[in-house]
Formats: C-alpha cells, structure tokens, sequence
C-alpha cells in the first residue's frame, strides 16, 4: 500500500504545480484536514475549500517561489512525507529564502485525508512518525 500512498501524493504534487485543481480535488477528502506549521496562527482547514484557503495564503505571502530535490516517501503504512528545497522570495519584503520544508500526510481510502505543511524537515519526520 505504501507506493500506492507514494504514487497518490506524487499525482497531487505535479496536478498543484500544474494548477490543475480537478485532479488535485480528486487525490484529497472532501473531509481532509489541513495544517500549515509554518504560520503560528494559521487556522485548520477542512475539506476542498480548506485546502484552497491553504494555497491562497502560500501564494499571497510569497512573490516568487519554486521547490527542487522533492523527494516522496513513505512513512509507514498511511503516512507520505515530501521533503523540498524551497526556494522563495517574499511578495512586499522581497525577501529571498532558502530552506529544506515538507509536507506529512495521511492517506484512507486512496485519498488525502490530512497534510501538514512544515518549514523543517526534522519536525516534519516526528509528526510522520508519530499518529498525525
């Protein structure tokens, strides 16, 4: 089941990068939950409209972004961890950052049923590990 989990979170990689949001809807629950460590304050999203909320709040604090080294493995039997270098630059400050972040996930039932997005890939690997 693990490279099946693996091949999922892939397609909902390239279908996000691509912006084709019918195929990512497809990967994820309608009942998904949605968790962005890398903002203290951020909300939990629930579902579809969540996970749009979650991409709207990335694209409007970043100018310019692109993630490379994006390696997906598996992290027992339902859970997915990305690891990526991100690559940004701030949309006002225009700050530039380079770090190593990633995205935990769960999978049920062949869809997303929780991700978490986390800006240190240590942090990322205990939440994996552990039941998220």
């Amino acid at each position: 089941m693990s490279q099946e989990n693996v091949d999922l979170v892939r397609r909902s990689w390239d279908a996000s990068l691509a912006e084709d949001w019918p195929t990512v809807l497809a990967t994820l629950s309608a009942e998904a939950e949605i968790r962005d460590f890398d903002i203290p304050d951020a909300d939990v999203g629930r579902g579809h409209e969540g996970f749009f909320r979650f991409v709207r709040r990335w694209s409007e604090a970043w100018g310019s972004w692109r993630v490379e080294d994006l390696d997906i493995r598996p992290e027992g039997d339902d859970r997915v961890i990305a690891l990526f270098r991100m690559i940004a630059s701030g949309e006002h400050s225009g700050l530039e950052l380079e770090r190593r972040d990633a995205m935990v996930y769960r999978i049920e039932g062949g869809l997303i049923v929780y991700l978490a997005y986390y800006n240190d890939q240590e942090r990322a690997f205990e939440a994996a590990r552990r039941a998220a």
